[in-house]
Formats: C-alpha cells, structure tokens, sequence
C-alpha cells in the first residue's frame, strides 16, 4: 500500500499580530530627530541611546513571546493531522529451509543429554523432495541444495545472469512464456539446507520436504517434516519420555552467527525447571542433539518452546515408540504456530473406533489411538472448546468436546468415538495456547505400528509451494472450519511443468481430501501450488503406504511474501 502523506499543521497568520518586522522598521525611519542644539539636550540624547537600545530588546522579546503563544493557542487548520513514523522498505531476503536428518537410533540410554547415534536400520531411505517456481516471465531464481556446512548437493536453479525483474527475450506475439518451476529428489544422510535467492523486491517461492520410511529395525515406519525457516522462538507439542519412548530434540544453525538457545519445558503437571535448559550454544554449520529425557524424564507429555539469541535455529524433535520388542512407530515432530487464542490442525486420519478402542485399553498402549495435545504458557487456565470436521461436516466428541487446560501445562484430549475418516480439528479459547494433534495406525498389538503428529497449522492464503513426497499413498487435505472456501491446487511434474489448476468450492465446517495420482501426463506429481480464498482455511499432506501401518503428515509452509515496509522513529 503506498504510504500516506500527512502535511505539517501551519497555523494561519492574520497579518494582526503583536510583531510585524515590517511596521517596526517603518516606525524606526520616522522618528523625530531633536532641534534643540543646547549640549544639555545632546547629553540627555547621548545617555538615552543605550537605554532605548535596552527598552527596544525588552519590546522585540515580549513580541516574540506573544507570537509563540499565539502560535500555539491558534486553532488548526482542518486539513492539519499528527505525523506518523515514516515507512522504510525492506527488501526480500533469500529463502532457507532446513531439513532434518534421517532418523537415528540411540546406542543406548546416555547419562545427561548428549546422544549416542546407532547406524541406520538397512531398509531405511531418506530423501529431500524440492521445489522452485519461476516468475511471470518464466525466470527462475538461483536456488541449491546443500549440506549444512554448505558443501553443495544439487543444483535446482543457476542464478540468471541479468536481474530477475528484467524480462527475458521476448516471445512470438500471442505466447506468453510457460510458468516453470525446478525440481529434485534427493537422497540424504544428514542435515540438509534448501537456498534460494531473492526475487527482485520479493521472497523466492521455494519449498522442500524431508521423507524417511524403514521397513526393519525399532525405527520402524514413515516419517515426514517440511524443511523449516529458521526462526528465534518456536512451539513444538507431542514430546514423550515416558518409558519406552525417545525423544531427541535437534537444533540446526544454518546462519553464520552462533545461536544461544534456552528451552522451556511444560509437562502434564505444569513448568519442568531442568537444570541444563539455557545457555545451550549452537555453533554455525553445526547440529546440536538433546536426549529430553536427560531434562524432564518419564513426561507422557511435554512441550518444548525454543528460543534463541543471536543466529536463528531450526528445531525438530524425533520422536519413536518401542513397546517391548516391537516398533511402536516414529515421527518428526515440527513447530506449529505460536500461542494464540484460535488454533486448527488438519491432516487426520482416523480408524475405526470399534477396532482401535480394544488396542487402547491394553497396557502400554495409550498412546496407539489419536488425541489433541493443548499446550498452555500463561497463568490462566483456558477453557478450550474442541470440535472435529469431516467429510460430512461436525462430528461430536465423546464428552462433547470442552476441556479445561491448566495453566503452565500441556492437556491431553482423545479424539477417539468419531467415525473413520479425514479430519480437521479446531480449538479455541479465550486464553491463549498451542496445539498439536496425534494420528496413529495399527490396530493389532502384536504387529508393528505409526505415530504421526500435525502441530496447528497456518491459514492459507496465495501461492503456498507444497511439496509432495515420492513413496506410498499420498493426499492433499483442506479444511474449512468456520465457512466456505475456494481452493485452487494445481500440480507441478518431475519435469518442471505447472499443470493446469484445480478448483474445489469447500462448505463452512468439512474437510476434503484429494488423492494425489502418480502422474500426470506421463511425468511423476512432486508437488503442488495452493492457493485459498474465502473463509479460513488450512492444509497439510498426509502419507501412508499401502499394506503397512505406517502414516505422516506434513503442514503446508506459509507462502512466499512480498516486500515488507516498516515503521521506522529516530530517537534515543
């Protein structure tokens, strides 16, 4: 929006103040001279010179007092307004997203926080899938993919040689250049880092998503995370150290600046004061790993805010199960939004409740069926109400769906008596709050099963850039809670063509879901651009693999943005 000018408040002169330089000067070239030659008189005239001197000083003060206080007792004008802080604008920076390692299996159980890595099961993939749109003229911006040191992995983009905004050379008359975009699938053993160079006067849209699946082992499923932009204060909910639970948390530091970060824990009690919680210094390039249950053991639920001082970080907790000797599942937990007093997840997927209700009620086994975790750092208690959307609209919860969450502690609510199906959830309350929500799969106690956690989501707006895992059962859900959206997704192929837009009207209250097929036209679906509008609505991917109880879901990450304009005051 282009910044709006106040003029200055110039009060109006009416020419009858009580000093005007003008008349002063008029009235100093008519004085009398004196024709008394007597040298009394020039002697008194002598004398009286510095003194009128002294008067005229006296007078020339007392007008300009006047004219000040006449200046400010005059009334403004209509047109007159306070000024406002001048905006400056920020240009766009470079996109980064960092995205986590694989899955890593603890050695053995270390004294303190510091973990012991096991190599990789032998069946486990990990990969990173990337995406690069282009701008209206078809030019795409300079964008990697690289380790977390910055050594290189592929590149998706070379920089253009000329600037982004120039256009390119011109096309035949009635062919507009085609939108493209750049695309890759990458394995990875460790942290990896996506880059992309600013665009003009506007943040590059770029995305990626990190994809882990293991068929053996006690890391056993699938696992998914969207590379994050680092940031210095994160959420995230669904931790457990309770036995037979891992919980590690990793923080990433992809700046060139070292990161002191200082972690607030919140369990199902209230604050875990640990000792080993602040200071905790993240060195640039580097990964720092914490075992959570070296800071709050045998916490059945926990929630961690992270906050860093100098370098921004990115922070993922890997989360796994073992229930005995069999897997219980493995996930990467991501930050939701922060605390506010509205919070919507989506990217259910919920069984059926006659099946999943024996597994439940076995020992060991609480944490096999799907709940809502309510994460509350203020003083306040906060009266939540939860309510659950499908396919055909609200469906109740048993206990109708209000919950008090303690302050300065994490609730748990189950989310089990709702038919199977796809589902959004939303909270609210006059308190605010995070939230994450759990989904599993499984239903035999004796068999491998899969967690998954989907942190409250963001409400979509225009060009969010969704990348789609390769492996398994893949869909593309939205919800709207409150009422009707549009939603237009439209799929991106392996050969870096934009395909054409699809378009689905939502009703107020449901969710949707929509398969996403192998291909189209020959060339394999990576991804999708999506765009809303209407009433709020929010996304997320879910993935499966068919014949497994394996399941993850990955939010969609906030779109690119545009130049940015900031109030800006001079002062000390």
């Amino acid at each position: 929006m282009p910044d709006e000018q106040h003029p200055a408040a110039r009060p109006e002169n009416s020419g009858d103040g009580p000093y005007d330089g003008k008349r002063d000067r008029s009235a100093r070239g008519k004085e009398s001279r004196p024709t008394d030659s007597r040298p009394t008189a020039r002697r008194l005239k002598t004398l009286a010179r510095p003194l009128g001197g002294i008067l005229a000083g006296v007078v020339i003060v007392a007008a300009g007092g006047g004219l000040v206080a006449a200046t400010a007792l005059a009334p403004r004008t209509s047109g007159s307004s306070p000024l406002t802080a001048p905006q400056a604008a920020v240009p766009a920076g470079n996109l980064v997203a960092v995205c986590p390692a694989p899955a890593r299996l603890l050695q053995a159980t270390p004294v303190g926080t510091d973990p012991q890595f096991s190599p990789e099961s032998a069946t486990a993939k990990s990969s990173v899938s990337a995406l690069v749109l282009g701008n209206g003229s078809g030019v795409l911006p300079g964008s990697r993919l690289a380790g977390l040191t910055g050594s290189p992995l592929v590149e998706l983009a070379k920089a253009p040689a000329a600037p982004a905004t120039a256009s390119p050379a011109p096309a035949p008359a009635g062919t507009p250049p085609a939108p493209r975009a750049a695309v890759t699938q990458r394995g990875i053993d460790a942290v990896s880092v996506l880059s992309s160079d600013a665009f003009g006067d506007q943040q590059p849209s770029a995305a990626a998503a990190m994809s882990y699946a293991a068929d053996d082992g006690d890391l056993r499923g699938t696992a998914a995370a969207a590379c994050q932009n680092p940031a210095n204060d994160l959420w995230l909910v669904g931790a457990d150290t309770s036995l037979g639970r891992t919980a590690v948390l990793n923080l990433s530091n992809a700046s060139g600046t070292p990161a002191t970060v200082n972690l607030d824990l919140f369990g199902a009690k209230g604050v875990i004061q640990a000792p080993g919680s602040r200071g905790l210094l993240v060195a640039p390039g580097t990964t720092r790993s914490i075992v959570l249950a070296g800071l709050a053991p045998g916490q059945d639920s926990l929630a961690v805010r992270v906050r860093s001082t100098g370098g921004p970080v990115a922070a993922v907790i890997q989360q796994s199960v073992l229930r005995g000797l069999t897997p219980g599942g493995v996930d990467f937990i991501t930050p939701g939004t922060g605390p506010a007093t509205r919070q919507a997840v989506t990217g259910l997927d919920i069984q059926d409740p006659a099946a999943l209700g024996p597994l439940t009620a076995k020992s060991g086994f609480g944490d096999a069926g799907p709940a809502l975790q309510i994460a509350v750092p203020g003083a306040a208690d906060a009266v939540v109400e939860v309510k659950m959307y499908g396919r055909d609209g609200q469906k109740p919860l048993p206990g109708g769906g209000v919950v008090t969450a303690k302050a300065g502690a994490v609730t748990t609510v189950p989310l089990a008596g709702v038919p199977d199906g796809h589902y959004t959830v939303s909270a609210s309350s006059d308190v605010s709050f995070t939230a994450a929500a759990r989904v599993t799969r499984g239903l035999k106690a004796e068999e491998p099963t899969d967690v998954a956690w989907s942190p409250s989501a963001i409400r979509l707006g225009s060009q969010h850039l969704v990348p789609v895992p390769a492996a398994g059962s893949r869909f593309l859900m939205f919800g709207a809670p409150d009422g009707r959206a549009t939603i237009s997704y439209t799929p991106v192929t392996a050969d870096g063509k934009i395909r054409s837009a699809t378009t689905a009207d939502i009703a107020g209250g449901t969710t949707a879901s929509v398969q996403v097929p192998a291909d189209v036209e020959g060339s394999a679906v990576v991804g999708y651009l999506v765009s809303a509008a209407g009433e709020a609505a929010y996304g997320a991917v879910l993935l499966e693999r068919d014949g497994k109880a394996d399941v993850a879901t990955v939010p969609v990450s906030p779109g690119a943005a545009g130049q940015e304009k900031v109030a800006v005051t001079l002062g000390y």
